[in-house]
């Protein structure tokens, strides 16, 4: 297969784990029925909440996760490839971790990742946010190799560290994604100039759901679910913050087609960085 049908799904997570999984069934279904191959939910897919107290009291172990049942039952009963963005999991040191998965047609966890860059920001207006008190880091990239293209796995913050999704691209990854629960300041700033970055620099596709709008803990989220193209073009938005999905077409040579015309990846040399000093002050 050289081309598929890809989907993000939209959501407005709140703090019932059970609503949010009825929400997103919802949406998935509907996606698939469209003609989806790949679908793809947002970063907290399952609960969104700002007190870690009340988020250990929603959360569960990968084994037992009603959110992950779910999505497995789905994919399995819809014949898709479902990656779930990430969810709030505890994982077997008992803490907690911000993780996605890649589920096949079958049911299947075909790879998980957890998120490296934790969102410790103190933003312009009053926003304050340090995911390193509640969360434990991942510490390793992750591709997932399916039948139709190489995804490279990567959630939200990670976006802004582009050594992530070149290290991906150098290792075949055709698509790059950043599923994301984005505050609206940062949306509106910085949300697609990141994407299409990522993708202009990589020569690659970038899919990214989204959560949007006014959540129960307060919190407001951007939207905006995007499919970006290897030439930075914009194939697919959500242009709200609205729950619902988008779908797109995916053609896997465009990618070899961009990094042919730009071919930023082979171009690449190594270098040595040298700082210059006793410059601080300007000769009369």
């Amino acid at each position: 297969m050289t081309s598929f049908t890809a989907a993000c799904i939209q959501l407005r997570s709140g703090k019932d784990p059970k609503a949010n999984c009825r929400a997103a069934e919802e949406l998935i279904r509907m996606a698939a029925k469209q003609g989806a191959h790949y679908i793809q939910t947002p970063e907290m897919s399952n609960v969104l909440v700002r007190s870690r107290e009340d988020l250990l009291e929603r959360i569960f172990d990968p084994s037992a996760d009603p959110f992950l049942s779910m999505a497995r039952s789905v994919a399995s009963d819809e014949g898709v490839f479902l990656h779930l963005g990430s969810l709030a999991v505890l994982n077997q040191s008992g803490k907690v971790s911000n993780r996605a998965f890649m589920i096949g047609p079958n049911g299947s966890i075909l790879a998980t990742y957890d998120k490296i860059h934790m969102f410790d920001v103190d933003l312009p207006n009053g926003e304050s946010w340090r995911e390193s008190a509640t969360y434990e880091p991942g510490r390793e990239t992750v591709i997932a190799d399916l039948p139709f293209a190489r995804f490279g796995m990567a959630i939200c913050y990670d976006v802004r560290f582009p050594a992530i999704f070149r290290t991906q691209a150098r290792n075949g990854a055709e698509v790059l994604t950043g599923p994301a629960a984005f505050t609206r300041q940062t949306g509106e700033a910085h949300w697609h100039v990141l994407q299409r970055a990522r993708a202009i620099e990589n020569g690659a596709y970038i899919i990214s759901a989204a959560q949007g709008g006014l959540h129960e803990d307060g919190r407001e989220t951007y939207g905006h679910s995007l499919v970006v193209d290897p030439w930075g073009g914009v194939l697919a938005e959500l242009e709200n913050d609205e729950p619902g999905y988008i779908l797109a077409e995916i053609e896997i040579e465009t990618v070899s087609k961009a990094r042919g015309r730009i071919p930023a990846i082979a171009n690449e040399r190594a270098f040595d960085c040298h700082v210059a000093e006793g410059l601080k002050e300007i000769p009369a």
